[in-house]
């Protein structure tokens, strides 16, 4: 019997996504896609049984359990799309988007529906692009 071949990663995300709610899915990659087009050297992977993106380029090295690759993770839970930055309170953002004061450095995110989506994708992009900036290479 032949072994089934292992998803990469970016076919694990595709079909965690596909395996939502249509709806839910939908809102979703369309997060998904503007995050990806952002910057070339963000990676995707499924991380906390969610989509999660990354940076691929080089980097000083560091203690894994600082996170410093880790750019995004989702939490979707009920129905809810909650977008968790783990290092997020580096990036000065003045915006309104990245929200929470939490003790680790994490700042989140939510999306309601695709509306939400739209209004602030430049947003978001921005701060991924001066999350980007800070990374120590």
């Amino acid at each position: 019997m032949a072994k089934a071949a292992k998803l990469t990663d970016t076919e694990q995300v595709t079909a965690h996504i596909k395996k939502l709610d249509p709806s839910f899915g939908k809102i979703i990659e369309s997060i998904r896609q503007v995050i990806l087009k952002t910057d070339k050297e963000i990676g995707e992977h499924i991380k906390w049984n969610n989509p999660s993106f990354y940076y691929t380029g080089e980097m000083k090295p560091f203690d894994p359990k600082e996170y410093k690759r880790d750019i995004a993770v989702m939490n979707l839970f009920k129905e809810r799309i909650m977008l968790v930055f783990p290092s997020g309170a580096k990036v000065n953002d003045k915006s309104g988007l990245l929200e929470g004061d939490y003790k680790d450095g994490r700042r989140i995110t939510i999306f309601k529906d695709m509306k939400d989506v739209k209004s602030k994708e430049k947003l978001l992009q921005a701060a991924i692009k001066k999350w980007l900036s800070l990374v120590e290479k």
